[in-house]
This record gives structure tokens, C-alpha cells and sequence, in this order.
């Protein structure tokens, strides 16, 4: 009896240490308790959420500027008187530059900065007619003092009803009424400042500022665009201010702005210019014939579309106008 107890004691001792062998101990699956988390309100929808794998500098794409805005209306205020203001500003070497300023019959309005070409001063904008059109507030357009290279004023057609734009017009530096001698490459400077200057204007909006320029205002709208502009478009461009055309409007592309060039054949140069660059948000309109810059304004042209039109389009593009 004494010698069976002791078989049944090993029994039980050699089950006991069967059953704690580690070959015998179950293997635990690896587990990962994912816990999601709720968006940060700085991203929208469509945004890239930061992730552990995200390269540091991957950040959401930032809004079109042809979408609607969705930040909260500006009031509405009663509007500047119609008459030009004279605007005496300043290029950030210290050249003094003189502007013009025509309200708009909205308070606060879109802005239109409008840059001349070499071939004349600010003037032109005023006598072909454009800033009246743009501000459609039913200004008389005066005769120039001496023969202009387009007609004078150009036909425009009534702006549409209730449409009514701020407009900026200014000298470069060496044209017209502003001081110091023509520079390509510190028209560039010239052109910011005039962007910087009509954002501030009393009775305008300061987020929808966009310019059109003529040759080298052409390539001034676009060289001085940076954060300053939503917008350019581009009459007879030509890589006229030492910068190529091109890379401007790339590094417009890459805020996601709106560049637009328009030319004409037997305009080689701004055509050539044109054709040179590309981009998502890149549009260019080359005509048959019209000639150079503010030569296009020229009636008999008979451009179709017609250069209004094309301007217009541009406009409501940019800042989201119906």
C-alpha cells in the first residue's frame, strides 16, 4: 500500500511538471489597441491628417482661389464717391511712385491694379477707356493731349448690371508722374508696392486684389504677384522685367493662383512668351492678329472673342463672381 502511494504521488508530480513545461504554455497574439481621434479644426475635409509616416513637411493643400470664400462677408458700407483720388506711395527702396484710385459703387469692393506699358504711363488705362469700364460708375472718358497706338477710347460694352470693380492704376518709376529713372529689374519692386498699396485703400476688400498689366506691366502683374494678388492676367508679356515669365507664373501655379496671358501672332515676342509657360491653373488666348499690348485695344482688330470679353472672364474667375 505504502508503495503505491508513493507511484500515485510521482504520478501526480510528473503531471504537474508536464502541464508548466514553457513548450507547453499557449502563445499570445500581439495585440494593438488603435484608438481614433477626432480631426483637428485647423484641417477641412480632404486634408492630409498628420500621421507617423508623414514626411515632416506633407501639409493640406491650400484652397483654390477660385472656390467661394468661406470666411464670414465683410459689412457692407456705403460707397467712396466716384471722382479719382490721387495715391502717393512708395517702393520699398524708397522711389516715390504716384497712383490713381476709382472707387467702386460697392464699399468693400475686388480690386483691379491695372499696369501700363513702355509705351506710355497709367494714363492709357484712363483714356482707352478700361477704367471707366471697370468701375462702371458712368465716368466720361476724356481725349488724350496727343495720338495714342490704340483707339481712343475703345468700345467697350456696358458692364454688366450691378458689376462694379475697384481700380488702381499707377506710373512705373520714370513714367508719367512718378519720380526716378526707368529700371527692368526694380520695376518689380514698383509693381509689389502697387499691390501693397491697393489692398489698403479705404473701401476695398484687401483679400481680392488682382492685377492686369500690358507688356511690361504685363510682366509686372505677374514678377510682383507673390502673397500680394490672387491673380494676373497678361497682355503681350515678354520677359520684359529680367525675370522670365515662366517662372513667375510657375510660382504662382504653385499657390494655386490664376495666371492668364493673351498675345497675338504677329506679336512674336508676347505669343513666343505665352505659349512658354504652363500650369494648372495657366490660360492663355492667342489671337491671329492685334499687335502688341495696348495695341490690342485697336476696334478694327475685330478680335474674337473680343478682348473684353476675355478680360471680363478673367475677372469673374478670380474672384468668384457669377
Amino acid at each position: 500500500m505504502t508503495h503505491l502511494r508513493y507511484i500515485r504521488i510521482g504520478l501526480i508530480i510528473a503531471l504537474l511538471l508536464a502541464g508548466c513545461s514553457p513548450e507547453a504554455a499557449p502563445t499570445a497574439t500581439p495585440t494593438t489597441k488603435i484608438e481614433s481621434s477626432p480631426v483637428p479644426p485647423s484641417l477641412t475635409p480632404g486634408s492630409v491628417l498628420p500621421t507617423e509616416t508623414a514626411t515632416p513637411t506633407e501639409t493640406a493643400q491650400p484652397p483654390s482661389p477660385t472656390a467661394k470664400p468661406t470666411s464670414t462677408p465683410l459689412p457692407a458700407l456705403p460707397p467712396l464717391p466716384p471722382e479719382a483720388q490721387r495715391i502717393e506711395f512708395q517702393a520699398d527702396d524708397g522711389v516715390k511712385l504716384v497712383g490713381y484710385y476709382y472707387p467702386a459703387a460697392v464699399n468693400p469692393a475686388p480690386v483691379v491694379v491695372l499696369m501700363h506699358w513702355a509705351g506710355g504711363d497709367q494714363t492709357d488705362w484712363l483714356y482707352v477707356g478700361m477704367a471707366a469700364w471697370l468701375q462702371n460708375r458712368g465716368a466720361q472718358i476724356p481725349a488724350p493731349p496727343v495720338q495714342k497706338y490704340f483707339d481712343t477710347p475703345y468700345p467697350f460694352p456696358p458692364m454688366q448690371e450691378g458689376l462694379s470693380f475697384a481700380v488702381f492704376t499707377f506710373d512705373f518709376r520714370g513714367y508719367g508722374e512718378s519720380s526716378g529713372s526707368s529700371q527692368r529689374d526694380k520695376h518689380i519692386l514698383d509693381a509689389r508696392a502697387a499691390y501693397r498699396t491697393a489692398a489698403a485703400l479705404p473701401g476695398v476688400d484687401s483679400s481680392r486684389v488682382a492685377g492686369i498689366g500690358a507688356s511690361i506691366g504685363a510682366d509686372g502683374a505677374v514678377d510682383g504677384c507673390n502673397e500680394a494678388c490672387i491673380g494676373a492676367l497678361s497682355l503681350g508679356p515678354g520677359n520684359w522685367l529680367d525675370l522670365a515669365y515662366s517662372e513667375a507664373v510657375e510660382a504662382m501655379e504653385e499657390l494655386n493662383k490664376p495666371a492668364w496671358c493673351l498675345a497675338a501672332e504677329d506679336d512674336e515676342t508676347g505669343a513666343q512668351t505665352c505659349r512658354a509657360a504652363a500650369g494648372e491653373h495657366y490660360f492663355m488666348q492667342i489671337y491671329a492678329s492685334g499687335e502688341h499690348a495696348m495695341q490690342l485695344f485697336r476696334a478694327e482688330n475685330n478680335l474674337q472673342p473680343p478682348i473684353e470679353t476675355f478680360i471680363l472672364d478673367y475677372l469673374k474667375l478670380v474672384f468668384s463672381l457669377p
